[in-house]
């Protein structure tokens, strides 16, 4: 159920991730949309095993904050890999870090990144920018 009456949004992680990649709450949400933010975003990530992130991130602008719900699940990081298989296991890393993950097993993963500025992934497809 979707109720955007007085600024209010009221949804489901689950589906409303599934319309945005993964992403429920950010600067690239429609200005009038309670959603809409460019201090934080906030994506719910639900990863089949094996799913990984085709490049590297390089010259994040942002810091992040990855936790996790379910799985088992690897963030790369310069020199480090972390691996988090406990529900709440979670990984900070600041502006300048580069990373990338894994999915070692079917996982949920929630990201919580600012500031909300438009940032670089990788199509799964035809490898051309998009969105993230």
């Amino acid at each position: 159920m979707n109720d955007n009456v007085d600024n209010v949004y009221v949804g489901n992680a689950g589906k409303d991730a599934a319309l945005d990649r993964g992403w429920i709450l950010g600067h690239f949400k429609d200005a009038g949309d309670p959603r809409h933010s460019e201090d934080v975003e906030i994506k719910w990530g639900v990863h089949p095993p094996g799913d990984e992130r085709t490049q590297w991130v390089r010259g994040e602008s942002r810091t992040a904050l990855l936790v996790l719900i379910s799985g088992r699940f690897r963030v790369e990081l310069p020199g480090r890999s972390v691996l988090l298989e406990e529900q709440g296991d979670y990984v900070v890393w600041g502006r300048g870090v580069d990373h990338s993950w894994i999915a070692e097993a079917e996982s949920v993963v929630l990201t919580v990144r600012w500031p909300s500025v438009p940032g670089y992934a990788v199509g799964p497809e035809n490898h051309e920018p998009v969105r993230d």
